[in-house]
């Protein structure tokens, strides 16, 4: 007994014609499938399957062995594909993580410093909460990742990529929306929305700008993340601050606006457990100054010399 006879026999079991399993599945001739049928079941030693009007069906012997034969097929795919990975060498392998939204940026370039090096490498992709990064990265289950500075995690080391400004987002047709950029106190009266505490170090640097302020504004809404944020802005006609990386990912019917004077800040940072001892880690650490220049100079172009944030 050979594979292909459980394959010829799966097909037309499956198929439920000798016809059909012959023309479509096996492109074989049906003679030649018949006689290998007749084979298997003369190695077998019962009949597997019987003639009828409404075409070929399984015996009770055949349908027993069709789980067998099932089954057998399934363990030679692995055998081959064990084999097959055996016989290479192992992939080095990288988890990233990124804050939501982040990866735009700054995926392609990771991406290029790694494989300029290593170009075999594996690399898997996280997007999430800085939180739950946090926490992968304490787990072991990331090597690094691009987030926000987060507190209560001794275990891991931060080093800083960008500094990004808050600022102010509202729909497009907001009264402020023709104004180049915005005051704080122009804000009061308006629906407020804050992040929640998926997004804690955004939310605390928030809250510290506004007690600075002295200004009466008080969140009406709490957001769980961008995408959030903007359903909630474009539906009620909210006004959020917000780090300003979203800018470029906003909807025709939501725009932002920079504040007018110094405004708040948060630093992006690329994260990792100060156990972890990849060569893969340590490849990326030392290129992380030429990273961020690549990003600013991006950022750069696409803004022009003296441009605002992006209108929309």
């Amino acid at each position: 007994m050979e594979l292909r006879h459980l394959r010829y026999f799966i097909a037309v079991a499956e198929e439920g014609s000798l016809t059909l399993a012959a023309e479509k599945r096996l492109h074989t001739a049906q003679p030649s499938l018949s006689r290998q049928i007749r084979d298997l079941e003369y190695e077998v030693g019962v009949q597997l399957m019987s003639r009828s009007v409404h075409g070929i069906e399984l015996t009770a012997a055949g349908r027993a062995f069709l789980d067998h034969a099932r089954l057998a097929l399934t363990q030679a795919d692995a055998a081959k594909e064990a084999a097959r990975r055996a016989a290479q060498p192992a992939k080095p392998t990288f988890a990233l993580g990124f804050l939501t939204g982040k990866e735009i940026d700054w995926l392609p370039e990771a991406l290029r410093i790694l494989h300029d090096e290593l170009p075999n490498i594996e690399v898997t992709v996280s997007s999430q909460n800085s939180p739950d990064l946090a926490d992968a990265l304490m787990r072991g289950r990331l090597d690094a990742a691009f987030m926000r500075p987060e507190e209560r995690a001794d275990e891991l080391v931060y080093r800083r990529v960008i500094t990004e400004p808050f600022v102010v987002i509202f729909p497009s047709d907001h009264r402020l929306a023709v104004r180049d950029s915005v005051e704080l106190r122009e804000i009061v009266g308006e629906t407020f929305i804050i992040p929640s505490k998926t997004a804690p170090t955004s939310r605390a640097v928030i809250e510290d700008y506004l007690k600075r302020s002295g200004l009466d504004i008080v969140p009406d809404h709490e957001v769980d993340n961008i995408t959030h944020a903007v359903s909630m802005i474009a539906s009620t006609g909210a006004v959020a601050l917000l780090p300003a990386y979203p800018s470029n990912l906003l909807p025709w019917s939501v725009t932002s606006r920079p504040l007018v004077g110094e405004a708040p800040t948060i630093d992006l940072v690329l994260g990792y457990n100060k156990a972890n001892t990849s060569p893969i880690l340590k490849l990326l650490l030392s290129r992380i100054d030429d990273l961020t220049a690549q990003i600013s100079s991006k950022a750069r172009r696409m803004t022009g010399p003296g441009s605002a944030a992006p209108k929309r």
